[in-house]
């Protein structure tokens, strides 16, 4: 598998150190990287306005500026799925941790034997979370559990993925969207993908969904919306 990883700390030694220690886990294991090491919390928080989707971060808890656990309040503002790990020379810090479902705690020196034990923890969990669609938008991305999403709409050469919160416009197609969504979303008119989840009254033009909107379907679709939903649920 291959996975996103970024270490934070802002002593260039251990940064060092640690990224040895997580290529060496990966090649073990037979994972792929995409690794990436920062210096501060704000270098890092400058680059996940663009690029996001992290599986696991390693944090350093005691750095200039913004520490480890206030970055993590941040991230996980935004993702509730990304393992969140921290390194630390004190334990002072962490009944803070359990504010945001941090992973673990690894004390320096890290040993190689702990680290493989908790990125193993990680992946594991990593494999049961909630499926997320990868979303490119205004030159960021950002992972949407499938749950969250309403429906997706076909716009020329863009699909809006609208969820209760915020529409997302990113250019790709119709179809690829729905290779990466899950049996729930049906494709129940040519510019329209409906979430299943979500969808409260079906009628012969349309279906309803919880917050009542109203998402059109095809001719002699709505029986086989209603014969999928009783399957699906």
């Amino acid at each position: 598998m291959n996975y996103k990883i970024s270490i934070i700390d802002d002593n260039e030694t251990d940064i060092e150190y640690m990224t040895g220690l997580v290529k060496g886990w990966a090649e073990a294991a037979g994972h792929t990287l995409a690794l990436s090491a920062f210096s501060s919390a704000e270098a890092f928080l400058f680059e996940y306005e663009s690029e996001s989707g992290y599986d696991i971060l390693l944090l350093d808890i005691e750095m200039g500026g913004m520490n480890g656990v206030e970055l993590a309040k941040k991230i996980r503002q935004r993702d509730g799925v990304v393992q969140l790990v921290f390194i630390t020379g004190f334990p002072d810090f962490i009944a803070e941790g359990y504010e945001v479902s941090a992973l673990h705690y690894l004390m320096k020196p890290v040993s190689s034997e702990k680290l493989y034990t908790v990125m193993d923890k990680a992946v594991a969990n990593l494999a049961k979370s909630e499926k997320r669609l990868r979303v490119t938008h205004d030159r960021q991305t950002d992972l949407i559990p499938l749950s969250q999403i309403l429906y997706v709409e076909a716009q020329k050469q863009y699909v809006l993925i609208h969820t209760p919160e915020e529409t997302y416009r990113m250019k790709t197609t119709l179809a690829e969207t729905k290779d990466a969504l899950d049996e729930f979303f049906f494709h129940c008119q040519r510019s329209f993908l409906v979430n299943l989840r979500h969808v409260v009254q079906v009628k012969t033009g349309c279906v309803v969904l919880k917050n009542g909107e109203e998402i059109p379907i095809s001719r002699g679709m709505s029986e086989v919306i209603g014969r999928e939903i009783i399957k699906l649920f």
